[in-house]
């Protein structure tokens, strides 16, 4: 048999979030907390979405069964400040951002920055890369050191985007959300290595004045060669990875417009032959055609981005984890 329940949270939610709690009502109080209330089948229910709570990161405040009377989690003062996370302001009190908004706002950042990084340091770097005889040359280096930080931000960020996207995805695939983080991580150590490769031709120019001429070109090369095939392995596979990985989890969640992560899905077996080709040399990978076949992919990430920034996570869209109906716990 059902009981009434109240939880009690710190922050203000939505009312859309209501579908993510199994359609119970949602009140926002004056006092910064959102209380939420409806009926409990039985205690792994409750537990399920004591779960759901903790995943959106907001600090409970109470959980009451209203027949009885005393709360289960007693609720503290909201009146002490050190227990509450609220802003106030010439009188007026602010309730802090709903944290499912702030990370998919963090994530859409961090996504736009791979591509604010990225585009520039492909121009920077471009002497180095097309002209053999540039380790040879003189002058200075500053726009291949500064392609190689933009690289560095590049591959930070890329990795930023798995890791604050972990704790939503994994709601829905653990597998998927860990998979996410790993590929995001060999691609950001791929990235790593090119920039090391390019580095060392900046120190061959500037520290190997007078060494033979036929020499220092082929070991420029050799590190061009190094930064080449990095940035197929890494840059190349890897995002079509990530769209599998992320695009499959968004798709079926509904987090937002499917047609989003139906772009990714689509681009990633395009993305895959178009660096396994250029592996086994049909076509360079900076060539009109691989090109073309890499444009879905960088849709998707920039469409992404910008959308999880303006609009966030779609909350209406959400299902309810299967798995915290079937866990029971005693309360």
């Amino acid at each position: 048999m059902s009981e009434q329940y109240e939880i009690r949270l710190t922050g203000h939610l939505d009312h859309r979030w209501a579908a993510w709690f199994d359609g119970m009502s949602l009140t926002t109080e004056s006092d910064g907390t959102t209380v939420l209330t409806g009926p409990v089948t039985d205690q792994a229910a409750l537990h399920g979405l004591l779960r759901r709570v903790r995943d959106l990161g907001l600090p409970l405040v109470s959980v009451l069964p209203v027949t009885r009377s005393r709360p289960l989690i007693p609720r503290p003062d909201a009146t002490r400040p050190e227990e509450t996370d609220m802003t106030s302001t010439a009188g007026t009190t602010r309730a802090p951002i709903d944290p499912m908004r702030r990370t998919a706002f963090w994530a859409g950042v961090f996504y736009l920055l791979t591509f604010a990084a990225s585009i520039p340091a492909l121009v920077l770097r471009s002497p180095v890369l097309s002209d053999p005889e540039w380790v040879l040359g003189s002058g200075p280096v500053t726009a291949v050191l500064m392609s190689g930080l933009l690289d560095v931000v590049t591959a930070l960020t890329g990795i930023a985007t798995a890791v604050v996207l972990y704790r939503v995805l994994r709601r829905y695939s653990e597998g998927a959300a860990l998979g996410f983080v790993t590929t995001r991580v060999i691609e950001g150590a791929t990235i790593m290595v090119g920039v090391i490769a390019l580095c060392a031709v900046v120190t061959l120019r500037q520290e190997a004045a007078g060494a033979d001429a036929a020499a220092l070109v082929v070991a420029g090369q050799s590190l061009v060669a190094v930064h080449d095939w990095t940035f197929v392995f890494g840059p190349g596979f890897m995002p079509a990875f990530n769209a599998l990985l992320l695009g499959s989890v968004l798709y079926r969640s509904g987090l937002v417009p499917r047609v989003l992560p139906l772009i990714g899905l689509v681009g990633a077996p395009l993305l895959l032959a178009s660096s396994t080709a250029t592996v086994f040399g049909l076509w360079e990978q900076v060539s009109p055609l691989a090109m073309g076949l890499a444009l879905p992919i960088a849709t998707w990430e920039l469409s992404l981005g910008v959308w999880l920034v303006v609009k966030g996570f779609s909350a209406t869209a959400v299902p309810a984890p299967a798995a915290d109906r079937t866990v029971s716990v005693s309360v």
